[in-house]
């Protein structure tokens, strides 16, 4: 279910919202609100969550953002929006992450940190077009008449590692062509002209059109008949914006100019999409680039057009943007929504906020065995005891908010010797509050940096498990042998980025002894602060 927040019960901090805003939070992650507020503002972030790489662009009333999903499956997670501020997950454009590699199955897990890297999305002939790149294996695209899905089965453009950060442009005569940058080779950034069904490359039309130190994040937009190349640089101040024009898609780009500061104390913001809403004002959706343990989350930044130039947020003396933390809503009167979380598992298929951490082994996870509940089969991981390397994890992002809790109720009845069942949170480290079962035992297991904390002895059929964590990221475990008295369990624990991705809360199951057992989770609830505070 979408998290719905209503506008007539969010509470404000205190006069004065807009201007106090506009300053950046005394410490990143210190923002008690963000999104969508009461006044007819938001604050930034919009999405306090590992939303990276971002894209975004508008089509009719609606909008649409993709992000990069690295190892997890279903690829390349999509947004949509009415209003650029509330977001909620739509789908994704990739079922199986074989039509990318084997490294990407439950037989390997060999692909963290690489994987589903950025790409863009675009509407062009009465289709959506999704172009992204992997670090090994290359370019590929797909396309979808609904965002929402079905998506056609991926097509490889390019072959070969070392691509990232491509994106398609249809010109007004209906030609494509496609930029990326190869950060193997001195991040030169490529033009290519499609073909005319969008799917290839043209022979012989490479152009490389840039190189500067880091060069990637590409984007490319027409406006007033001249050609925009957008793209992201490193700097001695950090990572910034920059954009360059000319007259031909093929260059030269004589022309160059840097839309925002750097300002690392924000976290980097430098990789989006630009987007004008219906009534006319320009925006850049964009990640925080510097990950922390929320991972590289969402925010919008006005834009400004300045002697023909989109700058990004609040324009400087210097013609340079800097971080904007608040605005006015770009539409107003509309239901405020986030991203889902909860599952009462009732439904027969998964909904979009769940991601495999790799493709999953077929047949070894059902909705429909036992309805109403998620049956998740053991089996024995690729390394004992290694929640990494174990194929059965289904997770979602975590959020920066004041308050979290996720609990989760489990049915042990399926256990058998060997298995391993529970609550994991994971990214650089991983830590699990789990039950494990020893001959005909079992017990509750707290498990930290290769640390074993043993707990009670389970009689019963049933456990309920429990994280909670604040704006520190501050995790504390807790389990219940009845639904109603939790005991904490386990070390404080702090959630960590790692693998260019933030903190990750999963369900799993493994078996060391082979393959015996399942575990039926009745239910898993998230909740999160909303965008003005607690619900």
């Amino acid at each position: 279910m979408t998290r719905i927040f209503h506008l007539s019960t969010l509470w404000l901090l205190g006069a004065g919202l807009a201007g106090a805003a506009s300053a950046p939070p005394p410490n990143w992650g210190n923002w008690p609100q963000w999104g969508a507020q009461a006044d007819g503002t938001y604050l930034n972030p919009v999405v306090p969550g590992d939303y990276s790489d971002l894209d975004c662009i508008r089509a009719g009333s609606d909008y649409y953002a993709i992000s990069s999903t690295f190892q997890f499956s279903p690829g390349v997670v999509i947004l949509h929006s009415k209003d650029l501020v509330s977001w909620s997950i739509l789908g994704h454009v990739v079922s199986d992450l074989n039509q990318i590699g084997p490294d990407l199955d439950w037989t390997r897990m060999n692909r963290y940190g690489k994987g589903v890297w950025a790409g863009a999305i675009r509407y062009h002939d009465g289709k959506f077009w999704v172009f992204f790149g992997t670090p090994d294996e290359g370019y590929f695209m797909s396309t979808a008449a609904n965002p929402a899905g079905p998506w056609a089965p991926l097509h490889p453009v390019l072959k070969g590692g070392g691509w990232d950060d491509c994106c398609p442009f249809w010109d007004d005569d209906g030609r494509g062509y496609l930029v990326g940058s190869n950060f193997r080779d001195g991040y030169k950034i490529h033009l290519w002209q499609l073909t005319p069904d969008g799917r290839d490359l043209v022979a012989d039309s490479d152009h490389v059109i840039h190189q500067s130190k880091g060069s990637e994040a590409n984007k490319l937009y027409k406006f007033n008949g001249l050609y925009y190349h957008l793209f992201s640089e490193v700097k001695a101040e950090g990572r910034a914006v920059m954009m360059e024009r000319s007259a031909n898609i093929f260059g030269p780009y004589t022309e160059s100019r840097q839309l925002n500061h750097a300002e690392k104390a924000a976290m980097e913001p430098n990789q989006g999409g630009i987007v004008q809403t219906e009534a006319g004002r320009w925006y850049f959706f964009t990640h925080h680039g510097t990950g922390a343990w929320e991972g590289r989350c969402a925010s919008l930044l006005p834009v400004t057009w300045v002697d023909g130039w989109p700058i990004i947020g609040q324009v400087g003396a210097d013609g340079i943007g800097r971080m904007v933390w608040s605005g006015p809503l770009p539409l107003t009167g509309l239901t405020v929504v986030s991203p889902q979380s909860s599952d009462e598992f009732n439904e027969t298929t998964l909904p979009p906020q769940w991601e495999w951490n790799y493709q999953p082994r077929a047949g070894m996870w059902s909705l429909t065995e036992r309805p109403g509940f998620l049956r998740l089969h053991a089996f024995k991981p690729l390394r004992p005891d290694d929640l990494m390397a174990a194929g059965d994890t289904l997770t979602q992002r975590v959020m920066r908010t004041t308050a979290n809790t996720v609990s989760l109720a489990l049915d042990l009845g399926g256990m058998m010797p060997g298995q391993v069942a529970g609550l994991c949170h994971f990214a650089k480290d991983n830590s699990t509050l789990a039950v494990r079962q020893t001959g005909s035992v079992r017990m509750v297991e707290f498990t930290h940096a290769k640390k074993v904390t043993s707990g009670p002895v389970v009689t019963g059929g049933k456990i309920w498990l429990r994280s909670t964590w604040g704006s520190d990221g501050r995790s504390q475990y807790a389990y219940s042998l009845d639904g109603a008295a939790w005991v904490p369990f386990g070390e404080s624990y702090q959630l960590a980025w790692g693998s260019y991705r933030g903190d990750h809360i999963g369900i799993f199951t493994f078996n060391n002894e082979g393959e015996a057992g399942y575990v039926d989770a009745d239910w898993f609830h998230y909740d999160y602060a909303g965008p003005a505070g607690p619900p």
